[in-house]
């Protein structure tokens, strides 16, 4: 797949072209200047949108000659394929203005980070109630070398809650720890509640899919905590006694651009 321009050159680009044509309709059909041009404006259109577009196919069609022996009827039909070409270039144009990004267009942070190599060995964890889960995911982070960012531990220093989470946000990536520490349910079936994470983690959870991108998020859930069905494409790993989450947490860990040995978590 090729490159796309920026969108201001595209336009300066195929603007160059099409600015030429009321010249070319003053001149004679088989003009080197008509040569020249129709041979540039192929190349422009293709260096812009591929060899294999609907916009170089729109122009290729277009007939700048007939079947005639007559230099008036060859003539007209000349003028004619570059009034048709003005148009195509026109619309060509406005394509780009429509429908291209604009360079100003500032790039989202889990874009930035979907491209960018992982530079910080800090994992934020976002977590519950539940003290032992969070320390036992603290303890293996340390095991593989990495830093856990855990928010209650970091001093206060007069910043409201958001703003301390915006500071420590700058992360590698995070772990959500899904622990059932709340319970809900449907209104109007108030008897059967269901196990859930408390609202901060979920909030939290959606932050850091935007923040980081998916490839850089990660859920560990516990027994049977109710999953957020909002979040398609994260790795819900299941929390518990065994050592299996581990050998799983390592690979997302890994996936998402960290260069862990996994020898270390088992020492």
């Amino acid at each position: 797949m090729m490159n796309q321009l920026p969108k201001s050159k595209a336009i300066e680009r195929l603007q160059k072209v099409l600015d030429v044509i009321p010249k070319l309709k003053q001149m004679e059909r088989n003009s080197p200047e008509f040569k020249t041009w129709q041979r540039n404006t192929k190349v422009a259109i293709t260096k812009t949108f591929g060899n294999e577009s609907e916009n170089i196919t729109d122009f290729n069609n277009i007939s700048f000659s007939a079947f005639s022996s007559s230099d008036s009827v060859l003539q007209k039909a000349y003028v004619d394929g570059l009034e048709s070409a003005e148009s195509v270039l026109k619309s060509m144009i406005e394509e780009i203005n429509e429908y291209w990004d604009d360079e100003d267009q500032t790039p989202t942070s889990s874009k930035i980070r979907e491209n960018t190599q992982i530079t910080t060995n800090e994992i934020f964890i976002v977590h519950g109630r539940d003290e032992g889960a969070k320390n036992i995911v603290a303890r293996f982070l340390e095991k593989l070398d990495l830093k856990p960012v855990i928010l209650a531990e970091m001093p206060a220093k007069g910043r409201t809650i958001i703003e301390k989470f915006e500071q420590h946000g700058q992360v590698g990536y995070a772990i959500i720890l899904l622990t059932p520490d709340d319970a809900g349910s449907l209104q109007g079936d108030e008897s059967d509640p269901k196990p859930r994470a408390r609202q901060n983690v979920i909030f939290e959870l959606g932050f850091f899919i935007g923040h980081l991108g998916r490839k850089h998020v990660c859920a560990l859930t516990k027994g049977d905590v109710e999953i957020p069905s909002d979040y398609a494409g994260i790795e819900y790993i299941p929390f518990n006694d065994a050592d299996g989450w581990k050998l799983k947490l390592i690979r997302e860990l890994k996936s998402g651009g960290f260069d862990i040995d996994a020898n270390r978590a088992f020492v």
